[in-house]
């Protein structure tokens, strides 16, 4: 039972999808910024039970991009190991102040795909962060390169939704960002099964069975194909079905709503597992969403996905980048040395230049929230 295969980016090691500074030059920087940008990183501990889906780190490992004081001296950040960058990841000041101005600023939470990394969502972090939004992106826990991956993390979907919502409650409680977060201003963004997770925080209800019944029957598409690292994910669910009591918990729960009534609009990239949720609940989806995703895109069908959620969702925005444009350009940007070594998450169509379309991106997300999170 399985998706989107993002999670080809196992093909690197957690320690180099850890975050480092590297010489370079910004992936995303925009023409009229506002703020410079801090960052910082987060370990949220939980003082109630929670399903951490095998996880080795029993935390919400979280990377925050922020509006910095203007004193803030911010320096290239990149993914890989030092003086061996693969992902170039903006530029950020770490451990800056917050921008001693206005009071507070509006939270939007992140969400990677599968088996990606907080970090990869940097391309879009730092330009928020450059606009005045404080942007919080979480580790799934189980489903994150940096962490490691387990059978649970990639098929509790439904679970992600969770993540960030805690990861909401915590940054209102963090000492640092709680008293600079305008509570009334929330949104959330996320890639690939990010994607799918922000049409959850919506109010999509999971039907794992329907998108099982999806994938045996002849509209299966690249969707249902198991990722790289667990090509037996069918079987890990009949097993975990019949022998981890937490799954089968989780699993009771998967039908659940996990719509979080603080955040009031979502963007989603290339999102994925549209056969995954009710025809139902997407129909009766009350919040701004906006959906973006390429023509070209092989790993996540946009008929059945985009497409699909888009004709349900009430006043959904769909926007189709034309041409070549494919699932990983929605990843950082590629050094030299990642084509050459990661070419399959780093080899754009023909004419496909990843910074214009990061730029484009992030340019609607930009008008998105602006728009809905007044």
């Amino acid at each position: 039972m399985r998706r989107s295969r993002l999670s080809l980016i196992a093909v690197l090691s957690a320690s180099l999808l850890f975050p480092s500074v590297a010489k370079g030059t910004a992936a995303e920087k925009d023409d009229s910024p506002r703020f410079k940008v801090g960052i910082v990183t987060r370990t949220f501990r939980l003082d109630k039970p929670y399903n951490w889906r095998g996880a080795k780190t029993h935390g919400l490992m979280t990377t925050v991009w922020y509006p910095a004081d203007a004193a803030a001296v911010e320096r290239p950040q990149s993914i890989g190991g030092p003086g061996a960058p693969l992902f170039l990841a903006g530029h950020a000041a770490p451990d800056a102040r917050v921008a001693a101005s206005p009071a507070e600023f509006p939270l939007i939470v992140l969400s990677h795909g599968t088996g990606g990394s907080a970090f990869q969502m940097a391309w879009l972090g730092t330009v928020l962060a450059s606009h005045g939004y404080i942007a919080a992106a979480v580790n799934h826990p189980g489903n994150n390169a940096y962490d490691g991956y387990t059978p649970q993390g990639f098929l509790t979907w439904w679970e992600r939704a969770r993540d960030l919502s805690t990861v909401i409650d915590k940054m209102l409680a963090d000492s640092m960002f709680g008293a600079r977060i305008d509570s009334g201003r929330i949104g959330a963004a996320g890639f690939s099964l990010g994607g799918y997770t922000m049409i959850e925080m919506a109010g999509g209800i999971t039907d794992p069975a329907a998108f099982k019944a999806f994938c045996n029957s002849p509209l299966a598409d690249a969707i249902c194909k198991s990722p790289p690292e667990f090509p037996d994910l069918v079987r890990q669910y009949d097993r975990l079905t019949k022998t981890d009591p937490v799954f089968q918990h989780a699993l009771a729960q998967a039908s659940d709503s996990y719509r979080d009534s603080r955040v009031r609009a979502v963007f989603a990239m290339a999102p994925a597992l549209g056969p995954a949720f009710t025809a139902a609940s997407l129909d009766k989806i009350s919040i701004p969403v906006e959906i973006v995703a390429g023509a070209a895109d092989e790993i996540v069908p946009i008929a059945s996905s985009a497409k699909c959620f888009a004709s349900h969702i009430p006043g959904a925005k769909l926007v189709i980048f034309p041409g070549g444009v494919g699932h990983y350009v929605f990843l950082d940007r590629c050094t030299d040395q990642a084509r050459k070594s990661l070419p399959v998450l780093c080899t754009d169509a023909p004419g496909v230049e990843r910074k214009t379309i990061h730029a484009k991106a992030s340019g609607l997300a930009l008008s998105f929230f602006a728009e809905n999170l007044k």
